[in-house]
């Protein structure tokens, strides 16, 4: 998008906060290091804040916009050629689609009135991902990267850590918007975890587990996976009854939900 180009007027319910500082702009584009050869989708272009700068390093570059408005602005601002404009809601593309056996890169401001959702959907595509950069609200950048028996541990971590390894790169302050966000924003980079370092097995069962785990903070495991896991297998597992799901570590998370899948 030209420098000269008017902001469009933010759709709130769209949860558009538009970044235009040019400091935090070259930051989060350093941060992502794209490449010539790199075959990447920026979900949430917006007015084109970060494409632009990719687009001076990449030949092409995918962009998924949900705001209809917003595509067709892109679309006359970079050639077909160059920017590849999907209007389309994130949460429900097929991003295997574009990796076409390669592997996809994905940044982007995420929308955050959908973030966990969005990073749940992205998880599925874990074997097509080099790498995610996004900028998201801070509080759940750190719910991201948190670690066992925090306040901020919960279902998004354990979700995530299982697949990825998470990283807080850096603060984004409101004034880097427009409108300002009421919140502190984060830089966070996701890189997939190798087969061998994934430690469960079923996906399906993992999630089952967690879910129930933190389904209610205060239940201890003995009574919020009731009906999945007696006490006796917990105790087996070396896995005390009394703890509460906070406090379980990725590992041991995957070590009971690997026991219970090959009990069915």
């Amino acid at each position: 998008m030209p420098p000269t180009a008017p902001l469009p007027q933010a759709k709130k319910a769209l949860g558009q906060h538009f970044l235009v500082d040019a400091h935090y702009i070259a930051r989060i584009v350093a941060a992502i290091r794209p490449d010539a050869a790199d075959l990447m989708v920026e979900i949430g272009p917006g007015p084109g804040a970060l494409t632009a700068p990719l687009l001076q390093v990449l030949p092409h570059l995918h962009v998924v916009e949900v705001d209809r408005d917003l595509a067709e602005r892109l679309r006359a601002a970079f050639p077909p050629q160059r920017l590849s404009v999907h209007a389309a809601d994130a949460l429900r593309f097929d991003f295997a689609a574009l990796a076409a056996g390669g592997m996809l890169r994905v940044v982007g401001n995420l929308p955050y009135n959908i973030s966990s959702p969005l990073l749940f959907h992205l998880a599925r595509y874990a074997g097509h991902l080099r790498d995610m950069t996004f900028m998201l609200q801070r509080e759940v950048v750190e719910r991201m990267a948190a670690a066992p028996d925090t306040p901020e541990y919960g279902r998004l971590s354990v979700m995530l850590q299982a697949r990825f390894r998470v990283e807080k790169l850096f603060v984004v302050p409101p004034g880097a918007f427009r409108p300002q966000p009421k919140v502190e924003s984060a830089i966070v980079r996701l890189t997939p975890l190798s087969a061998s370092e994934v430690r469960y097995d079923d996906g399906q069962v993992f999630a089952e587990v967690v879910a129930r785990a933190f389904g209610q903070r205060r239940k201890t495991l003995r009574n919020a996976l009731r009906g999945l896991a007696e006490e006796a297998l917990l105790l087996e597992l070396g896995i005390d009854p009394a703890r509460r799901g906070e406090t379980l570590s990725v590992a041991e998370f995957a070590r009971l939900a690997n026991w219970l899948g090959e009990r069915r």
